[in-house]
């Protein structure tokens, strides 16, 4: 009985074996595991646009702004505009108490009046006393007296209008109106607020136009020109590019940090810019057409860069050439060693070994379990 259960235990045995060898067989026959990456792990080699040129960041502003004070001292009476509000070069935004003024303005009313009346009869005394002396009636002396009086009256009509004058202007500047177009940024008062000379009423900025005030390296002085276009993102606006040009270039550089003062135009005709977004952009000092890949699909970590590129179901260590690179879209430029139409891995994926058989699951399925 024990021989009979040590053969039947050996039998087992080879069969077990015989079990393991078909699986071993079956796993060389297959080959290394096959990865599978989705779809984002993947891109195809493209020709794009590769721009270069100095990186620019700061907040805008108005191109043109106008901060209205008041020009006398008084009670503000009335404020008829207010912040967001659109407004048209001249419109009336308030007015300050005139009270005092128009008292200054008809007492400058009547002493024009009073010498319009000293004039008058200096004139005629003049004339009567032309004739006489033609006559020999008065003396040059009393002619010379007249003519002086008349001179006289003159000078202080000229003065007593130019006084009536000033009261007016002074009168008018009790009325606040828009000097530009705009909208109303600030609105620093309210009805009833005591005002002095040169206290800030009301703020207004045109948005038709915005600026970016900005600095650059100096030794990137050389791609600087005015006219120069330059692109720009918005935090507040994702996904969207706006475009600017140089129009103004610093003549000296700051001394602290020895950089070049810029300033950049931006039109804002759809009036979405608003002063005091912060900007990101980059000067278009060079632009061209090239072969280009994700930044993150360069392996620098070697003695030269790689990429991984697919080919036939396998990956293949690949070594570039890198030219350009272009920060604002985060690719770079591959002068050599993949062409438009090859695809790479990125990301995470460029460190999948060289040789591993790479399948990419379809958009939109699952993950294999």
């Amino acid at each position: 009985m024990r021989h009979k259960g040590m053969r039947a235990a050996a039998a087992a045995s080879v069969l077990v074996l015989a079990a393991c060898g078909r699986e071993s067989d079956a796993a060389v026959a297959r080959g290394p595991a096959e990865i599978v990456l989705g779809p984002e792990a993947i891109e195809v080699v493209s020709i794009r646009e590769v721009s270069s040129g100095p990186t620019l960041s700061g907040t805008l502003a108005a191109e043109r702004e106008a901060t209205v004070t008041a020009q006398l001292g008084g009670t503000v009476l009335q404020v008829t505009a207010d912040r967001g509000q659109p407004v048209r070069a001249g419109q009336t935004l308030g007015r300050i108490d005139d009270s005092a003024i128009r008292d200054a303005v008809t007492s400058a009313q009547s002493g024009v009046r009073s010498a319009q009346i000293g004039v008058s009869s200096a004139q005629r005394n003049a004339e009567r006393a032309a004739t006489l002396n033609q006559a020999g009636a008065v003396a040059d002396r009393d002619l010379e007296l007249a003519r002086t009086q008349l001179a006289t009256g003159q000078a202080q009509l000229a003065d007593a209008r130019a006084r009536l004058a000033q009261a007016r202007k002074q009168q008018a500047n009790t009325v606040i109106s828009a000097p530009i177009s705009g909208v109303v940024s600030a609105r620093p008062v309210s009805a009833g607020d005591v005002v002095q000379p040169g206290t800030p009423l009301f703020t207004i900025i045109d948005p038709g136009s915005m600026r970016l005030e900005a600095a650059v390296p100096a030794e990137q002085l050389g791609a600087l020109r005015i006219g120069t276009p330059v692109r720009f993102t918005i935090s507040a606006y994702p996904g969207r590019t706006f475009t600017g040009t140089i129009q103004r270039i610093s003549p000296a550089a700051d001394p602290a940090t020895r950089q070049i003062p810029v300033v950049v135009t931006i039109p804002n005709q759809d009036g979405v810019l608003v002063s005091g977004l912060f900007a990101e952009g980059r000067v278009q000092a060079g632009a061209r057409q090239a072969v280009t890949v994700p930044a993150d699909a360069v392996d620098e970590r070697g003695v030269a860069p790689s990429v991984l590129r697919l080919r036939a179901g396998k990956t293949e260590r690949v070594t570039v050439r890198l030219g350009a690179r272009d920060s604002e879209t985060d690719r770079v430029e591959v002068v050599s060693g993949v062409a438009a139409g090859d695809t790479v891995l990125v990301g995470a994926a460029v460190g999948t070994t060289p040789g591993a058989a790479v399948r990419v699951r379809a958009a939109g399925a699952a993950p294999a379990r």
